[in-house]
Formats: structure tokens, C-alpha cells, sequence
């Protein structure tokens, strides 16, 4: 693979997507359909990787550690080709493989076999390009065949009634021979019905020149789904999330009902969990083992450990220690941890907070900026109040402490190990170990 490189054609304004966002920046499951395709390509073993872009789309090209040319007039996808060759030193004996950006279900193994059938010695064919059987009418260019030989390929706006018939459809992916893909597309021409020079009209010029060209039939052509408008985006997103759910429940994650259990990929998720409908799981999460999730949640860059149970809440960018509860209702966000044995449970948010082993909130609690103690309760309506409107500010609560129901707990302020603070009570300065306060403002009344 060390002489082989990559083309990724990514420039396109999809305009049926009828969106400001480079089409190809759209999202699949997570991560922009750009993201995927090339991935799949360095798992067909392709590093070296040149993604033709708009101008629009380059700024945003970098950050994927990938190089990038612009085609400024967008003149089809010969032009394209021609743009990227310019950029790409000549190398004898080199193949390029030639694919498109908005193609998010390509699998790894499509490129990989393109590529194998253009190294077949026997045939020594100039080109190798994937073709699939698709359902009618489609947009697809068609595979035009004299008998079984391979004629050329004709777009859907150049064809005629009887072409549309046809239904072999090529797939946009092509393994060329480096010096011969230099030669056909010096020879396109845009004599057609869009005035562009169509990279397809290199199969017409090898073919009539005697050179092979090898089609490669793919297995699925929900695999080589172009992205052109948010139908199919729908679709794709769909396809996407089935290949994700599959991947886990094979390696020993139930998922009950993988229609509504929508995942991104690089998800790290252990033996025996169990993820319930209608959950979304995204972000770099990571689930430790027989965990229990859902239904009704959401975790987006969140770190559970092991045994954990999170029903219908929220954990946003947190931490999440083993033998821990969640829920119902709850809401976890900004940087919050959460050590072993915890119990958050309805209507609680904590945020920015790190709550040691065995804390309790059980309900209708708001824990903001707080560090609280291991086996401390917090009693129903508590909150900390970090915000004077101007700053935030910590609270801090000890060990073995009792807050009561209905506490406000005026930060920043510190309760000391084994206090107790009494139903109701506003405390606005620092209560000591052991101490016990009641009212508004809370007084002691003695340990």
C-alpha cells in the first residue's frame, strides 16, 4: 500500500441540502460525514489523503489531520481530479484511489477490494471502479455494457429513456493506475448536458483505446448511498446507527430495542450492560460493565463506571464512579464527579461538583460548584446558591454531614464534618464540625 493514494472529492455545494454548512460537514450519528470516509480509507490501509474542498469547506479540513487544494470553480469532478493532480507529485508506478466525501457508509473492505482487483496481475486493468444494483429511478450514473463488455458510463442527465433502465449504477469509487488516470483526464472534454468535465468519461477514453477497466459489484448498494439532500442523510443516519448497535450488542451489550437506541462512534460500553429505548449515547462516552441505561437518557462525554443505573436523565461531561444510581430526572453536567456508591435521584442537577463515596441527594436538589464529604445526605430542596450575580462561588460540606429539606446554602460557605443543618434553614456563614444550626439566617444551637 506504500504507493497507493487517495483523491477524496468533497468540494460539491450541495445545494439540495439547502443549508449555509458544507455538505459534507453534515452530521452522521455524531461526526461529520467527511469524518467517516476517511476513516475508511485508512482502514483500507490509505494514509496519504488529498481532499479537494470549496473554499468554504477548507478552513475546516485541517483539524481532520488530512491535506487539502481547492477547486475554485467548480467544473465537475474531472476538473476536481485535474485540480488534485496538480497538487500531487508525480509517482511511477503509484495508484490513486478516488472516492467521495459525501459517501459515509463506505466500508473499509469496498476500498480495500477495488483496490485489490486493480493489482490483478492476470487482467492488468487501468482501472478498477465499484459498481452496485440499485433500485429505479435513481441519480446514480448508469453502467452501459456491449454484452458483457464494458462500454462506458453515461450520467443521468446525458442518458437516454432506455439507459435509465439499466440498473448497475456506478458507485463514484475508482482505483486508477497513476500514469494512465494522468493521460485520460488530460482528454475530458465538457461537451454535455451540464458543460462539466465528468470524471466517468475516463472509462469511454481507456476502454476505446483498448486499455481495461475492471468493474467491482458491490454487495450493498446502501454502502455506496450518496448524501445529497436530508432525506438521505435520514437514511444513511439510519444505516449508520444499525452498524453501531450491531458492533456492540455482538460484543455483549444488550440493547432492547436498537431502533430507538442511538449511538456515535468510538463508544466504549462493557459486558452486560443493558442500554433501554430511547437513549442517545455519544461523545467519547465510556460504560463500565452491567451497567443499566435508560430509558429515557442521554450521556454525551461522560466516563460511568461499573454497575451503574442512570434512568430518564441527562449526564453531560462527568464522571461517574461504580455502584452509583441515577434518576429518574436528573442532571449531571460540567465536569461534575460522582465517587462509588453515590445516589442522585429525581429532580436533582449537580454541576461543576465532585460528590465523595456514598453522598445521597435523593430529591429536587440543586448542587452547584460544591465539594461535599463522603456519606453526607442532602435532604429534599436543598441547593446551593454559587451564583451573587456577579461570580459563582464554592460551597463546601464534610464528611458525615445532614442537610435538611428545604436548605439554602449561601456560598461561599463551609459545613464542617458531622454537622447538621436543620429543615429549612438559610445558612449564610461557615458552620462548624459538629456543630447543629436552624433558621433564617441560621443560628447554632449547640453540637
Amino acid at each position: 500500500m506504500s504507493r497507493v493514494r487517495a483523491i477524496l472529492l468533497a468540494a460539491g455545494k450541495g445545494t439540495r441540502m439547502k443549508s449555509e454548512r458544507p455538505k459534507v460537514l453534515h452530521e452522521v450519528c455524531g461526526r461529520p460525514m467527511l469524518w467517516y470516509v476517511l476513516r475508511a480509507l485508512q482502514g483500507a490501509g490509505i494514509e496519504d489523503i488529498l481532499v479537494v474542498t470549496s473554499d468554504e469547506l477548507d478552513p475546516h479540513v485541517a483539524s481532520l489531520g488530512v491535506r487539502s487544494v481547492v477547486q475554485a470553480q467548480q467544473l465537475g469532478t474531472g476538473h476536481a481530479v485535474q485540480v488534485a493532480l496538480s497538487a500531487l507529485e508525480t509517482l511511477a508506478g503509484g495508484r490513486i484511489l478516488i472516492a467521495s466525501g459525501d459517501m459515509p457508509l463506505v466500508p473499509a473492505e469496498l476500498f480495500a477490494r477495488v483496490l485489490e482487483r486493480l493489482d490483478d496481475r492476470t487482467a492488468s486493468p487501468a482501472l478498477a471502479f465499484a459498481t452496485a444494483r440499485m433500485p429505479l429511478p435513481s441519480n446514480f450514473g448508469r453502467v452501459l455494457r456491449r454484452g458483457n463488455a464494458l462500454e462506458r458510463i453515461v450520467e443521468v442527465r446525458d442518458a437516454s429513456a432506455d439507459e435509465l433502465a439499466v440498473d448497475e449504477m456506478n458507485a463514484a469509487i475508482y482505483a486508477f493506475d497513476e500514469e494512465r488516470l494522468r493521460d485520460a483526464v488530460a482528454h475530458l472534454q465538457c461537451d454535455n448536458a451540464q458543460g462539466e468535465y465528468y470524471l466517468t468519461d475516463t472509462v469511454k477514453h481507456l476502454t476505446q483505446s483498448g486499455q481495461r477497466v475492471t468493474p467491482v459489484l458491490c454487495d450493498d448498494y446502501l454502502q455506496v448511498l450518496g448524501i445529497n439532500d436530508r432525506v438521505e442523510l435520514a437514511i444513511a443516519r439510519r444505516k449508520m446507527n444499525e452498524r453501531l448497535c450491531a458492533q456492540h450488542m455482538r460484543d455483549g451489550v444488550t440493547i432492547i430495542d436498537p431502533v430507538t437506541t442511538y449511538l456515535e462512534p468510538e463508544l466504549v460500553i462493557g459486558q452486560d450492560t443493558i442500554i433501554y429505548p430511547n437513549t442517545s449515547i455519544g461523545r467519547l462516552s465510556q460504560i463500565g460493565k452491567s451497567s443499566t441505561i435508560g430509558p429515557n437518557a442521554r450521556l454525551s462525554m461522560a466516563k460511568l463506571g461499573d454497575r451503574v443505573t442512570v434512568r430518564d436523565s441527562v449526564i453531560v461531561e462527568s464522571m461517574v464512579g461504580s455502584d452509583v444510581t441515577i434518576g429518574p430526572f436528573a442532571h449531571l453536567r460540567g465536569n461534575t464527579c460522582l465517587a462509588d456508591g453515590v445516589s442522585i435521584g429525581n429532580f436533582v442537577e449537580v454541576k461543576k461538583s465532585q460528590l465523595a463515596r456514598g453522598v445521597k441527594a435523593s430529591h429536587l436538589t440543586y448542587l452547584g460548584d460544591a465539594t461535599i464529604g463522603e456519606n453526607t445526605n442532602v435532604g429534599a430542596g436543598t441547593i446551593t446558591c454559587n451564583y451573587d450575580g456577579t461570580q459563582k462561588h464554592p460551597t463546601t460540606i464534610g464528611r458525615d454531614a445532614f442537610i435538611g429539606s428545604n436548605s439554602a446554602l449561601v456560598a461561599p460557605v463551609t459545613i464542617g464534618d458531622g454537622a447538621l443543618v436543620g429543615a429549612g434553614a438559610v445558612v449564610t456563614k461557615d458552620v462548624a464540625a459538629g456543630d447543629r444550626v436552624v433558621g433564617n439566617p441560621a443560628r447554632s444551637i449547640g453540637r
